[in-house]
């Protein structure tokens, strides 16, 4: 069942503009999917999904191509701009930004698919990333940390 929806989602984003969960999740059920705005959540992760401009002054759900590296210096640059620390505490990573730059923050973390993450919300100025285990959580900061300042720790 979870192949077929995503197989589905993709071919909604790839010939529609679709610009949000609640558009795609009405969609999936007009076509008898049973899903929750939780579970489209998870496929848009999961299927690497990314919001492109329209050209028309909106957004919509696009497949990310895999390896581009302007994506990834693009939010590699938001998070340098925006991320004031990165620390673990047992499975999880706090990520601290400057005040109301989150949101953005968040984004770009998600966008940039670090493994073993099971989930990530931003608040204003703080980042909760949850993972599987403590080892995941101490070596994922030490990656953003490297990555943001080019230094070990």
């Amino acid at each position: 069942m979870k192949n077929k929806r995503q197989e589905k989602i993709l071919e909604f984003v790839n010939s529609e503009n679709i610009d949000t969960q609640d558009v795609l999740l009405q969609k999936l059920r007009d076509c008898g999917f049973d899903v929750t705005q939780a579970t489209i959540s998870r496929d848009i992760k999961q299927l690497k999904l990314i919001k492109v401009s329209t050209g028309e002054g909106g957004y919509r759900y696009a497949p990310r191509e895999e390896g581009d590296p302007r994506q990834t210096a693009k939010y590699l640059n938001i998070m340098k701009e925006t991320v004031v620390s990165v620390n673990s505490a047992n499975n999880f990573i706090v990520i601290k930004t400057y005040t109301g730059m989150a949101q953005a923050a968040c984004a770009a973390f998600d966008a940039m698919y670090f493994s073993d993450i099971l989930g990530s919300i931003a608040g204003d100025d703080t980042i909760f990333v949850a993972l599987e285990s403590s080892e995941g959580a101490s070596r994922l900061a030490n990656e953003v940390n490297f990555k943001l300042s080019g230094k070990r720790k």
